[in-house]
């Protein structure tokens, strides 16, 4: 169930999977850097269904730089990571997620962000650190692909090449860190279906559902899950 909703979430808004699942994925799996792994491998399901379909929007001028700066960045998160205890990083994934619920549910439409390349490098690097730590990298870069973006079809092409390659790369990342285990297999093997049917509901209210209040409903929830994350 949770799977079918971060699926939908992403191909409806064009991020959260992470934000989604990982209410619930690190209180299911033996360690945090597994549940990291899970979330990743299952996001680049959906994003490679929809970046098929969008391939021939996606601006690579525009995509390159910010990914350049990620992959960087994660790679030295999920380096803090194989270190850092679980309770700890629980406790600032609660932090994180009711922080994220605040931003979009008050501040998103205030801020505007330019697409110069240092803020791509700042944005870059905090979507790093926050998927390589959390496995959601999705709030940082999205509001720069929302910026140079002319149409919701290009913005959703370059979030999800973005999300693609970014969590592929760091599924290696972690692997030579030890995360990548059978229970992951696993675990990727019973969800994938799930991931189809999101991805499909998703597709159907795209372009008919509200998005404000669907980012809503999803805000409020992803911020008592954090306090459930950091009381529990």
């Amino acid at each position: 169930m949770f799977t079918i909703g971060a699926a939908f979430v992403q191909r409806t808004t064009g991020f959260g999977f992470g934000i989604f699942i990982m209410t619930i994925l690190p209180f299911i799996l033996p360690s945090y850097g597994e549940a990291t792994t899970l979330s990743g491998l299952l996001a680049s399901v959906t994003s490679l269904i929809i970046t098929v379909k969008y391939r021939r929007v996606i601006e690579w001028r525009k995509l390159l730089p910010i990914l350049t700066v990620f992959l960087l960045a994660s790679f030295l998160a999920i380096q803090v990571l194989s270190w850092m205890k679980g309770d700890t990083l629980k406790y600032i994934l609660g932090i994180t997620l009711i922080m994220s619920a605040v931003y979009f549910r008050l501040f998103a439409d205030r801020i505007k962000v330019k697409p110069t390349l240092w803020m791509q490098a700042m944005l870059g690097t905090l979507s790093g650190i926050m998927g390589g730590l959390f496995g959601m990298q999705g709030p940082p870069a999205v509001l720069y692909f929302l910026a140079v973006s002319e149409s919701k079809e290009r913005y959703t092409a370059l979030a999800q090449c973005y999300f693609l390659i970014g969590n592929c790369v760091m599924t290696t990342y972690r692997a030579q860190s030890g995360f990548f285990t059978q229970e992951v297999v696993t675990s990727w093997c019973y969800a994938v279906p799930a991931v189809f049917i999101g991805t499909y509901l998703g597709g159907l209210v795209f372009d008919k559902l509200s998005l404000p209040t669907l980012r809503k409903l999803v805000y409020w929830y992803i911020g008592i899950s954090g306090i459930v994350a950091i009381v529990a």
